[in-house]
């Protein structure tokens, strides 16, 4: 798992083609009806949600008066956004909506990771994967295994050698670790594991501590940074925000900052690192 395989490359593409049509002064549903297409075919191409066939590539070109130089490297590009990355395998375990972040989680080289309600999928145990899925009164028993399964075959990317592992920032509510269930113990010493070998950099905001802030009122969010080394333009720093049914990818930079200023805000509520391994540790001892 060395790369995001088609989730950067549909991205690139579909911002190519959303700039190619802005510019052609072509709307969304003009565009969809002179392709014979959905519109929501239209946005999820252009958001980078689905593979893209050359031959619609080639339409999209000729529509929008785009170069034949250009149509070239975007037809090369269409052929990417087909490449299996290994979430694949698992078929229609992982959600649509989830597939496209999987590949952006390996493409990354920083990870800020604000969570209030549970520990964050890159540092879970099998067996806390496994009950908290379990909890879901959606979840089919019978999908569980492969989701576990999928969980930890994401954590790999905090081992690799080549690219990188990216730089992992995780901000917990204290909540989260006092949460009673049976593997929160091994849980707690698998995360002290991550923090001691530098896979990821976890503070706590406490609870005693933080008081009422604007910061503390919304969901959790990851905030995804690129590689700027190499040929093509490096993704654009990206907001994950997701939900019980699909999730938001945002990118344009007022929301970017937006969020921005909310993780800066819980740097400032929550302790250091120090203190937060200690508190990691104290909690540990009593579980």
């Amino acid at each position: 798992m060395t790369d995001g395989g088609s989730s950067v490359p549909r991205r690139q593409l579909g911002r190519y083609l959303r700039a190619a049509r802005e510019q052609a002064g072509i709307s969304l549903e003009m565009a969809a009806r002179e392709l014979e297409v959905s519109r929501a075919t239209m946005y999820r191409i252009e958001g980078g949600g689905t593979a893209v066939r050359k031959a619609d590539v080639v339409a999209m070109c000729t529509h929008y008066g785009v170069p034949a130089e250009m149509t070239t490297a975007l037809v090369a590009l269409a052929a990417e956004t087909k490449a299996k990355g290994w979430w694949h395998a698992y078929g229609d375990a992982i959600p649509s909506w989830f597939e496209l972040y999987v590949g952006l989680e390996a493409a990354a080289s920083r990870l800020r990771h604000w969570e209030p309600a549970s520990l964050p999928g890159l540092l879970q145990t099998r067996e806390y994967a496994e009950e908290l899925l379990r909890s879901n009164p959606a979840m089919p028993p019978t999908e569980v295994g492969r989701l576990v399964e999928v969980r930890v075959e994401r954590r790999n990317i905090l081992g690799r050698r080549s690219p990188p592992p990216p730089r992992l920032e995780v901000i917990l509510d204290e909540v989260v670790l006092r949460r009673q269930c049976s593997a929160m113990a091994a849980q707690l010493a698998h995360l002290q594991d991550r923090i001691g070998d530098g896979s990821a950099v976890v503070r706590v905001v406490p609870i005693r501590a933080a008081g009422l802030s604007y910061a503390l009122t919304g969901g959790g969010f990851v905030i995804l940074d690129f590689p700027t080394n190499g040929i093509r333009t490096a993704e654009p720093t990206t907001v994950y925000s997701e939900s019980l049914t699909g999730a938001l990818y945002l990118d344009k930079p007022a929301e970017v900052a937006a969020y921005a200023k909310v993780w800066q805000a819980l740097e400032g509520l929550a302790l250091d690192p120090p203190r937060s391994a200690d508190l990691i540790a104290a909690i540990r001892r009593e579980t």
